[in-house]
C-alpha cells in the first residue's frame, strides 16, 4: 500500500509539473500574440521580405540641337558566386583555364596564370567564396555582352556564378565643354547621386525622376520579386548651348591661354535678341598637371575690376546727361594727370594731347575719360553713380544657376569712398563686375538698349514631349535714349576701325566693341604686384548684331603681352570669324550667286560632263560658248540652258550651292573639308561662306532641298 501511495504521489507531482509547464507555454504564447505580436510579426516579415529601391534613370542634358551634354550610362561591376548550386567542381575545373585566358586578354592587367590562381583559390581555398570581385574595373554594356560569351559566364548565373551589379555613371561626352555650366553630381544618401552645381543642381528635381520600389520575398532560400512600383525616368533639359560654337570658343580660349601662359580665362557667346547663351568656356591652369581644365565658372562667379570695358558705362552716362558730344574736345596732355596725390596715366607714352571725346573712347584714354567724369560729376558724384545704377550695373543678373558673383559699385559716403573714387571708377577700378555682367551691358547696346536676362535653358522634355518652354526675359526695356544709343554704337565701332582694336577689323563683316586692360590687385601685395587682366567685349555684325561676346584672360605672362587687344582680342576674332562663317543667315548670298538660283533641272550646277549627259537625255539645248572649266553654273534663258565657268580654288571654300550631293561631296572633300549633310536634292545652303579661308579638317554643313 505504501508503494502504491508513493507511486501515485510521484505521478501527481509529474502531472502537476506538466500542467504548470503547459500553462506557462500557453501563457507565453498568449502574451507574445497579444502584447508583442506586432513586434515579432514585423521581425519575421523583415527576415522573409524586404524592399529594394529601383533608381530612376536620370534625365539627359542636351545641346539645343539634341546632342548629349550629360547623360547617365550604366556600368557594371563583375563578381562571381563560387557557391552557385550549378557550379560543381567538375564544371569549374573544366572551364577555369580558358576563363582565366579570356579574362587576362580582356582586362590586360594580369597574366593568365594569375587569374587562374585567383579563381582556383576562391573556389577551393577561401571560406568567403561568395560574391568575389573579379576585377576593379567597371565595364559598359557592350563589354558586358562580350564578357557573357566567356567560358562559365556564358552559362546561367546558377551554373556559371556570374553576378553583374549595375550602377549608373554620369558622363559628359564632349570632354571639357561647358563642364562647369553643365555641372556635376555628388553622392547623397546611399548610392544616389545628387546634382549640386550648374544645370545639374538647378534642375535636380526635374532630372532625378521618381524612384520605384521592388518588394522581394525569400522563397526556398532565394530572394524573388513579388511586387514592384516602377520608377519614373527624369526629364530631359534642352539647353541653349550650341556644341559647334562651344567647341570654337573653348579651342580659341585654350590656344591663347597656352600661348600667353595665363592663369585662367573665360569666353561667353550670347544671342543678342534673346539673351540665350550659345557658348560659355571657363579654363584654369591645374598646377599639378600643368594643363588647362574647367576648374571654376569664372564667367559667372568671378567678379573683378573690369578695367577699360567699363568706360562704356561712363561714356553712356556723360552722353545721357548731355554733358558731352562725340566731337567735343578734351586735353589729355602728356598722358599723365594728377587727382590729389594719385597719378592717372595713359598707356600711350607721351599722351594724345588734345583729342575729341570719341577719340578718347576709341584710344581708351584713361586721362581723357577720367577728366571728363571728374569735371562734370565731381560736385555731384551721386548723379554719376545713380546713372550706373540705372544701367543696372549694381544688381546681379538673377541667374538661375547658382554662384553668380556680386557686382560692387559703391555709393558716395559709403566705406571706401574717397576723392579719387570717381575718376578711378570711370575707368573700371574700384568697381567689380563678372564677365557675364559686363557682357549683358554690351548685349543691351547691341539689342537697341534692351537688357536681356542670360538664358541657359530652352525647354524641358519627357520622352520627346515638351513639358515646359522657357521664354526670354527682359531685365530692363531701355537703358538710355535712342540718341545716346546711336552715338555710343558709333564709338564702339570706332574702337575697331580706328582705335585700340584695329587688329580685329574684318572685310567680310563689322565688329563693335571695347578693349580692356586692368591691373588686378593681389590680395596680399595689392596693386604693387602687377598682375593683369586682358579683355574684349563687343558684338557682331556691328550693323545688324546677332551675337555679343566677351573674352577675359587673367594673369598672362607680362613678357609676352597683357593688353586687351593683344591677348583677348584674337580669341574674340576667332570666335566671331568662325561663328559668322558657320551661320549662313548672317551673310546673304552674293549677287552673282543669286543670279543663278533659278528654277532649272535638279542638277542645277555641277560637273559639266555629267550635266551634258542629263540635258542630252532631256533634249535640252545648251549654250557652251567660252566654257573651259570642268565645273559649271547653269541658268535658264528662254528655252535653253546657258553654262558659266565655275572655278574651284582649293585654298578657299568652294561654292557648291545648286549642286547635287555627289558633286558637292566630291569638291568639298577634295578641298579638305569635313562635310555634314541635311536633307535631299540639290544644295541650297552651306555653312562656310564661299570664297572664305579655311583650314584643312574644318567642318562644313550643307543643306539640300
Amino acid at each position: 500500500m505504501q508503494i502504491k501511495n508513493d507511486i501515485m504521489w510521484r505521478v501527481g507531482v509529474c502531472y502537476t509539473l506538466i500542467l504548470l509547464f503547459a500553462f506557462c507555454v500557453v501563457g507565453r504564447v498568449v502574451y507574445l500574440q497579444v502584447f508583442e505580436g506586432e513586434k515579432w510579426r514585423g521581425r519575421a516579415q523583415s527576415i522573409s521580405k524586404k524592399d529594394i529601391t529601383v533608381y530612376a534613370n536620370r534625365g539627359d542634358i542636351c545641346a539645343e540641337d539634341g546632342r548629349l551634354l550629360a547623360s547617365s550610362i550604366p556600368y557594371y561591376e563583375l563578381r562571381m558566386d563560387f557557391q552557385a548550386p550549378g557550379l560543381t567542381d567538375v564544371v569549374f575545373k573544366k572551364n577555369v583555364d580558358s576563363l582565366a585566358l579570356c579574362l587576362s586578354k580582356f582586362f590586360g592587367d594580369k597574366s593568365k596564370s594569375a587569374y587562374h590562381r585567383m579563381l582556383w583559390d576562391a573556389k577551393f581555398h577561401s571560406k568567403k567564396n561568395r560574391y568575389v570581385l573579379i576585377n576593379n574595373k567597371k565595364i559598359n554594356y557592350n563589354e558586358l555582352k562580350q564578357i557573357k560569351t566567356f567560358p562559365l559566364f556564358r552559362l546561367s548565373p546558377n551554373k556559371g556564378g556570374l553576378i553583374c551589379s549595375q550602377e549608373n555613371k554620369r558622363v559628359q561626352p564632349h570632354i571639357n565643354l561647358a563642364t562647369r555650366t553643365i555641372g556635376y553630381l555628388n553622392k547623397g544618401n546611399g548610392n544616389e547621386l545628387i546634382g549640386k552645381v550648374g544645370l545639374e543642381g538647378l534642375f535636380e528635381n526635374e532630372l532625378k525622376g521618381i524612384n520605384g520600389i521592388s518588394m522581394m520575398q525569400k522563397m526556398s532560400g532565394k530572394w524573388l520579386p513579388v511586387n514592384q512600383a516602377d520608377p519614373k525616368d527624369g526629364n530631359d533639359i534642352i539647353t541653349t548651348i550650341d556644341v559647334n560654337f562651344q567647341d570654337v570658343a573653348q579651342s580659341a580660349l585654350l590656344q591663347q591661354l597656352q600661348a600667353y601662359h595665363a592663369d585662367h580665362g573665360s569666353a561667353i557667346l550670347m544671342e543678342v535678341e534673346t539673351g540665350a547663351i550659345k557658348a560659355i568656356a571657363n579654363l584654369g591652369l591645374n598646377q599639378k598637371t600643368n594643363t588647362y581644365e574647367e576648374i571654376y565658372n569664372y564667367a559667372i562667379g568671378e567678379a573683378t575690376e573690369p578695367g577699360s570695358t567699363f568706360k562704356l558705362a561712363s561714356m553712356m552716362a556723360l552722353l545721357e546727361d548731355g554733358y558731352v558730344q562725340p566731337d567735343d574736345s578734351i586735353d589729355t596732355g602728356n598722358g599723365v594727370h594728377r587727382f590729389y596725390n594719385d597719378k592717372m596715366r595713359d598707356s600711350h607714352i607721351g599722351g594724345y594731347g588734345k583729342i575729341t571725346v570719341q577719340e578718347a573712347f576709341e584710344k581708351s584714354s584713361n586721362v581723357g575719360v577720367s577728366k571728363l567724369v571728374n569735371q562734370y560729376y565731381k560736385d555731384k558724384p551721386r548723379n554719376f553713380i545713380n546713372r550706373l545704377y540705372e544701367f543696372r550695373l549694381n544688381k546681379p543678373l538673377d541667374l538661375d544657376i547658382k554662384g553668380e558673383g556680386i557686382p560692387k559699385i559703391k555709393y558716395p559716403g559709403e566705406e571706401g569712398w574717397s576723392g579719387i573714387s570717381l575718376p578711378w571708377m570711370s575707368i573700371g577700378y574700384e568697381v567689380q563686375q563678372t564677365p557675364l555682367q559686363t557682357l549683358s551691358l554690351y548685349n543691351a547696346i547691341a539689342n537697341n538698349g534692351k537688357m536681356m536676362k542670360p538664358m541657359f535653358v530652352h525647354k524641358i522634355k519627357y520622352h520627346g514631349k515638351v513639358l515646359k518652354h522657357f521664354d526670354e526675359e527682359v531685365l530692363k526695356n531701355s537703358l538710355c535714349s535712342r540718341e545716346t544709343l546711336r552715338k555710343i554704337k558709333k564709338m564702339l565701332e570706332g574702337v575697331v576701325l580706328r582705335g585700340t582694336a584695329t587688329n580685329l577689323r574684318n572685310s567680310s563683316y563689322s565688329i563693335a566693341g571695347k578693349t580692356g586692360t586692368a591691373q588686378i590687385a593681389d590680395k596680399n601685395k595689392g596693386y604693387g604686384h602687377k598682375v593683369y587682366q586682358a579683355s574684349f567685349a563687343g558684338y557682331f555684325p556691328a550693323d545688324n548684331p546677332k551675337y555679343s561676346c566677351i573674352v577675359v584672360i587673367n594673369s598672362p605672362d607680362k613678357k609676352k603681352g597683357f593688353y586687351g587687344n593683344q591677348v583677348a582680342g584674337p580669341v574674340f576674332k576667332t570666335i566671331a570669324d568662325k561663328v559668322y562663317a558657320m551661320t549662313y543667315a548672317m551673310h546673304p548670298p552674293k549677287q552673282d550667286e543669286q543670279e543663278y538660283e533659278v528654277k532649272v533641272p535638279i542638277s542645277l550646277n555641277g560637273n559639266k560632263e555629267d550635266l551634258d549627259k542629263v540635258f542630252k537625255e532631256l533634249g535640252v539645248t545648251v549654250d557652251e560658248k567660252d566654257i573651259y572649266s570642268d565645273w559649271v553654273l547653269t541658268s535658264r534663258q528662254d528655252s535653253i540652258i546657258k553654262y558659266k565657268n565655275r572655278s574651284i580654288n582649293n585654298h578657299l571654300v568652294p561654292n557648291v550651292k545648286g549642286m547635287g550631293l555627289q558633286d558637292a561631296l566630291y569638291i568639298l572633300e577634295n578641298a579638305g573639308l569635313k562635310v555634314k549633310i541635311n536633307g535631299f536634292g540639290s544644295v541650297t545652303k552651306q555653312s562656310l561662306r564661299p570664297g572664305s579661308n579655311f583650314q584643312s579638317g574644318d567642318q562644313i554643313y550643307i543643306e539640300l532641298s
